[in-house]
């Protein structure tokens, strides 16, 4: 979220949550952040969007156009492919400019979650795709069509450079990000794609198969469901307020149990506000009831260290058992 205080710079917010206790205080620590804006790659992220979209859309046209002359169902699978990346990288770079913007009054988080939903949208247009694509390659399969093998080889080539070339434009996002992963994975899909069908022109050329074109569609279409299907779970998965994966959630309720004077943990939440941004909130039960502002800033440091949680909130309790704390059963929300 912008607009927080760095790590370097911690502070204490007061909230009133509502929670009934007997003795409590809340804290909300400098948080650690990773806006995909900060981590730069070969190039910044609104240009990478911006230069790929330009390259897949000029290349999308061509590869139709050749498509339909060549008569080629792999060349136009390929193409009707490219114009789902082009979507997807259109939807994922305005995701990424929101969750840019600040929180508002309305909107406390700001609007980091676009990112999350962007990549669920493109994984989902993403297999819709595939699936017109596998109906097409089935049909031909029962009446295979000449196809212009050197023209489909040159086409196929000229797409692995340009996707191979985009994909690198997100190498250094994809492994912080859900949203750049997703524009990285349809980039080396396409350049694999592309690889492909070179392939299947050359082995038709040399054999007069006509039957490669639309088998090999079909195996594109398996592979592009393959490595899709993880990007469709994950973003699912954040959308539903999941633990990320890259968090292990039991490794960070035993890091806090551990704490000085903690003697119990319960009500613990993690969650991604963003694709590359985790929150974390937690009571923590210290006998004494002290609130130790050096130990609050350690434990925002820490998680922010370990576990890559950026924004992380405590609720220190005294435990007073005539007063016990609602939240504390682990079926309570």
């Amino acid at each position: 979220m912008t607009g927080h205080p760095s790590p370097a710079d911690p502070h204490l917010h007061d909230h009133d949550h509502g929670h009934d206790h007997a003795d409590h205080s809340h804290a909300s620590h400098g948080h650690h952040h990773g806006h995909g804006h900060h981590h730069h790659g070969p190039l910044p992220v609104g240009r990478a969007f911006a230069i790929g979209i330009t390259l897949n859309l000029g290349f999308l046209l061509v590869e139709a156009g050749y498509g339909f002359a060549a008569d080629s169902v792999a060349l136009l699978a390929d193409a009707g492919h490219n114009l789902s990346d082009v979507a997807a990288l259109a939807l994922a770079w305005v995701a990424s400019w929101l969750s840019q913007r600040g929180p508002t009054r309305a909107r406390t988080w700001g609007y980091g979650r676009s990112s999350i939903l962007a990549a669920l949208a493109n994984a989902v247009v993403l297999l819709v795709a595939v699936g017109a694509i596998a109906w097409e390659s089935v049909g031909r399969l029962a009446d295979p069509q000449p196809v212009a093998t050197t023209t489909v080889a040159i086409v196929a080539f000229v797409g692995i450079v340009i996707n191979g070339a985009t994909a690198w434009f997100f190498m250094a996002g994809k492994d912080h990000d859900v949203n750049q992963r997703g524009a990285y994975l349809h980039m080396v899909g396409d350049a694999a794609v592309s690889f492909g069908v070179v392939v299947a022109a050359i082995a038709m050329r040399a054999t007069g198969w006509l039957w490669l074109d639309p088998a090999l569609s079909l195996v594109i279409c398996a592979l592009l469901v393959w490595s899709t299907w993880g990007l469709l779970r994950e973003s699912l998965d954040l959308a539903m307020d999941a633990v990320p994966e890259r968090v292990d959630h039991v490794a960070v309720e035993g890091w806090l149990a551990a704490r000085p004077g903690v003697t119990e943990v319960h009500d613990l939440h993690i969650w991604a506000i963003s694709s590359n941004e985790v929150a974390l909130t937690v009571h923590l039960v210290r006998p004494d009831g002290r609130t130790d502002d050096a130990e609050l800033d350690a434990i925002a440091d820490g998680l922010g260290e370990r576990f890559g949680i950026g924004h992380v909130t405590v609720q220190i309790e005294c435990g007073n058992h005539e007063r016990a704390c609602r939240y504390a059963p682990a079926e309570v929300i």
